[in-house]
This record gives structure tokens, sequence and C-alpha cells, in this order.
């Protein structure tokens, strides 16, 4: 039987690329989402600054990861109360870290497709309680990405969130795996994301041109692209849906 272990970035060099190099390729199709302002400033040297917070569940047998984890410490006053700025708030609030932090926030599980359907995100996303167990923090949130979500961009999130499948669970995949962990639905991160760029971008990501205003579905996204030829701009405003855990 497999056996894994939880280490982190901070562990080594080799476990720092690889955890990058899953991330990087689990994200790939999605890489417009690198461009929301608080990922460009801040991201990337977040994840080196706490380098100790980047989970990386490794296979005993052959030492590689097979699921990676990303999360920051930050101050939340209310888990039960969290704002529209889901995944940028995170963030933003991490990179100032101007009041002790009490919670961890969790950005992102990535498992490499071979690894998939194995619960190994679930692993990770213990871990991530455990680690805020650790270090005396409240718990855990999450704003969570539902995975079939972008097969619906034109149905708002709260709707979305109330489907649930013929054994009467939540529809999507991704919410169902969240809520067998232990996490509770909190609310919507209804701005979680935010990406602004002209119209050229999207154009590119989208493989197509926009020859008027309007809102647009590009695969992947969660909702639509609204493309606003006049200005030149296109935004993209992805909701998310807000879960938290308590610490371990």
């Amino acid at each position: 039987m497999t056996r894994y272990v939880v280490k982190t970035r901070a562990d080594s060099p080799a476990l720092k690329r690889a955890a990058m190099a899953i991330e990087a390729s689990a994200w790939n199709a999605l890489g417009y989402l690198n461009f929301t302002s608080a990922h460009f400033k801040h991201y990337d040297e977040l994840l080196e600054r706490f380098a100790e917070f980047q989970i990386c569940l490794v296979d005993e047998d052959t030492g590689y990861p097979v699921a990676v984890g990303c999360a920051l410490p930050f101050f939340c006053a209310d888990p039960a109360k969290l704002p529209a700025g889901g995944w940028d708030w995170i963030v933003e609030s991490a990179s100032r870290m101007d009041v002790a932090p009490n919670m961890l926030g969790g950005l992102g599980v990535s498992v490499p497709r071979v690894h998939r359907s194995k619960g190994l995100a679930r692993l990770v996303i213990k871990a991530m309680r455990d680690m805020a167990e650790q270090c005396g923090f409240e718990g855990v949130v999450i704003p969570v990405r539902p995975t079939s979500k972008s097969m619906h961009p034109e149905v708002p999130m709260h709707e979305y969130i109330a489907w649930t499948d013929d054994n009467g669970r939540a529809y999507d995949p991704w919410l169902r795996s969240h809520l067998a962990a232990g996490g509770r639905i909190v609310g919507e991160a209804t701005r979680s994301m935010v990406v602004e760029e002209p119209i050229s971008f999207w154009e590119a990501w989208a493989g197509r041109t926009f020859d008027k205003s309007g809102d647009y579905a590009i695969d992947g996204a969660l909702a639509p692209v609204k493309v606003d030829l006049k200005s030149g701009m296109g935004r993209y405003v992805e909701p998310n849906v807000w879960f938290a855990y308590q610490a371990a």
C-alpha cells in the first residue's frame, strides 16, 4: 500500500522545484488567473517567504510529490463573515501582515491527472488543518473553485451551490470533496479573483476575436468575461465558494 508523508517546499530545493512544476502543470490552462493584481504583485514572493506553509504530499516510495497545496497565514477577524474578495483578499492580507495571523488561507490544491481520484486532495486539506493547529491558528478558510462550474458559466453561483446529484449530494465534485473533508460553506466569494486586461489578451486565451461588446465564455472560466470594445478592455470576475475548517 502506498504511503504518503507531508513535507513542505521549505524542506529541500528539489521539493520546491517539483511543487512548482506540479502547480504549473495543473493550472496551465487557466494561466489568465495569474494576472489578478494580487497574484501578479505578491503571489510568488509570498510562496517563497512562507515556504513552510506550502504543502507537498510525498510518495514515500519515490520521494516525489503526488499532490501540493498552497496556503498563507493571515489575520481573519471573523471566519463566519468573509468578504467578497476571496483568493485575492487572502493574498493581499498576507502581503501586509500588519496584524498577527490567526488563520490559514488555502489558495489551491494541485493533483496531477495521473494521481487523481485517490483521495489525495483530502489528505492535503487535512495537512492544512493540522498545520493550522500546530501554529495555534483558529482554522483554515478556503475560497473554493468548483471544478464543474465552468460548464455552466451563466448560472449564478448561489444557484449552482444548491444543485444536487441523484443521491442528494452537492452536484459539484470539488464541493462534495470539501464537504466530505469536514468543511462547511460559509458564503460566496463573489469577487474572488479579478482580471482586467486588454481585449487582445482575452482573444489570445479564447482563440477567437471579439467583434462586439458583451459577455463571452472562455475555456475553464466560471463566469463570462465582460468585453467592452469602447474601452478596449475585458474584465473577468471569478466567483468562488467560501469554506471554513476548524483546526484539526
